[in-house]
C-alpha cells in the first residue's frame, strides 16, 4: 500500500497513472465480487481510499498557492 508521503512525492503524471491503475483494479474487484467470492474483501475499501487520497492531493496541488481574499 502506498502511504501519503509516498503519494505526495510523486509527480502529477505518476499520480495519474497510479489513480488509473487503482480504478482498474477497483473495477475488477467489484466485478469479481459480484460473480464469485473475494479472497480479501477489504481490497475494495483500500482501493477506494487510495483513489480518494490521490484525488485529494491533486486538488491541493491545483489550488493556487497564494490565494488572497477578494477586497471589497
Amino acid at each position: 500500500m502506498t502511504s501519503n508521503s509516498e503519494l505526495r512525492e510523486m509527480s502529477d503524471e505518476q499520480l495519474e497513472a497510479t489513480a488509473a491503475e487503482a480504478a482498474q483494479t477497483l473495477f475488477r474487484l467489484r466485478f469479481q465480487s459480484q460473480s464469485e467470492r473475494l479472497n480479501t474483501p477489504s481490497d475494495i475499501r483500500k482501493n477506494r481510499r487510495l483513489i480518494a487520497r490521490i484525488k485529494t492531493i491533486q486538488t491541493e496541488r491545483a489550488k493556487p498557492a497564494n490565494s488572497t481574499p477578494a477586497e471589497a
